[in-house]
């Protein structure tokens, strides 16, 4: 005997109508959408309409992300990626061709300088590193295969200066890309963009997202067909962003003003407080005058220096072992842009590679720390720091 199933087929289910709208943007987790024609989806390919095909190639949660960038950074059609090192790799893996070279930063971000000295090489494209801060050591490098410099505005952890003045015109008169990592200043401190840069990075995991749970960058470029170029080669070798990612980050953003200017307001008062330490050897911080780059701080970032801060304990690693144990309350781990503040080590973790030849070149001793200002209240903050100080240098 026959049965007639009458079942309600599993997709698509459309979602409910309503009159009003969402406040808060919808999470869209979706990995394929749907469209009505073979001929519809040819218009989207095309860009006759716009319209979304597969997560890979793009999705909504992206495109919101990436145009508040776009708004905060100055830069059109930005594109948002799995993490700051994926918007490294695009700008690097999608723009450059074998046989070119480029002129890096000395002191980029750790993963970086390992993609520029050990990657690239294997696809016959070198890199030369020279002190961002000296025009004069920057031109020294150019080549005539020269296609592109890469700087950030502040350096890590030792929080240098960029002379990105003098950068931008001798890339202008040289004909090369500039590109600018504004992860450390971030479009609030520094915007590329209304000094020369062609390109613009950012590592959306640190403080525009703010609060260590979301692991995206961001990357535009000026010129359109370098975007093009760009966006196709991350979803090519998909550099997708997570859509709930996506969704955190533009949470965080809604604050973001706020919790820069709050921490970077805590940060002034803690490189003030640090230097008046006995057991503080030395404070670097870029609204100080005595930073060796204040002058060009104040030119560049105007009064908003940020929320990082850098300094050396009379000592070595017996004291930063005490120093990290003392210090309550304040996580240890190597980040930045958190809502809480964290420290970190460079001779132990994104400068280990180094011999400590190499490290003290750069000014980075074994009771060197880095400092991302949070949003603690100032007067417990700096008391957690008086505490952990005088235990750890035995000025107690």
């Amino acid at each position: 005997m026959s049965r007639n199933h009458k079942g309600s087929l599993i997709r698509p289910v459309p979602l409910p109508e309503s009159a009003s709208a969402p406040v808060v943007t919808p999470l869209s987790p979706s990995v394929v959408y749907s469209s009505d024609t073979p001929d519809a989806l040819d218009a989207q390919y095309e860009g006759r309409v716009h319209g979304y095909t597969y997560a890979r190639e793009g999705h909504p949660n992206a495109d919101v992300v990436a145009r508040r960038m776009d708004a905060l950074e100055g830069y059109e059609n930005g594109i948002v990626l799995g993490s700051g090192m994926a918007a490294v790799s695009a700008v690097l893996l999608g723009l450059l061709n074998t046989g070119d070279h480029v002129v890096g930063g000395n002191q980029l971000y750790g993963r970086s300088l390992r993609l520029m000295a050990e990657d690239l090489p294997r696809m016959g494209i070198t890199t030369t590193l020279a002190d961002p801060g000296d025009i004069a050591a920057v031109k020294a490098a150019i080549r005539p295969e020269t296609k592109m410099i890469l700087v950030e505005v502040v350096s890590n952890p030792t929080l240098r200066l960029a002379d990105i003045e003098g950068i931008a015109t001798l890339a202008r008169d040289k004909g090369l890309l500039f590109v600018v990592d504004n992860t450390f200043t971030t479009p609030r401190g520094f915007r590329p963009v209304d000094w020369g840069a062609d390109i613009v990075i950012q590592s959306l995991t640190k403080l525009l997202a703010g609060h260590s749970d979301v692991t995206l960058g961001y990357v535009a470029a000026k010129d359109p067909g370098l975007n093009d170029r760009m966006r196709v080669f991350a979803v090519t070798t998909g550099m997708t962003p997570s859509p709930f990612d996506c969704w955190l980050a533009e949470r965080g953003m809604l604050t973001f003003d706020l919790r820069f200017d709050r921490a970077q307001s805590t940060a002034r008062l803690l490189a003030d407080h640090l230097a008046a330490l006995p057991g503080v050897k030395q404070v670097l911080y870029p609204g100080r005058t005595d930073h060796p780059d204040h002058a060009r701080a104040t030119t560049l970032l105007g009064d908003r220096s940020g929320n990082m801060v850098s300094f050396e304990l009379k000592g070595g690693r017996a004291e930063a072992n005490a120093f990290t144990r003392a210090a309550q309350g304040l996580s240890f781990a190597p980040t930045l842009g958190d809502v809480g503040t964290t420290l970190s080590h460079p001779a132990s973790s994104s400068h280990r590679a180094l011999t400590p030849e190499g490290r003290a070149a750069l000014g980075i001793s074994e009771g060197f720390f880095r400092v991302s200002v949070g949003l603690e209240d100032p007067d417990a903050l700096l008391g957690v720091f008086s505490t952990a100080v005088a235990e750890a240098t035995g000025q107690g």
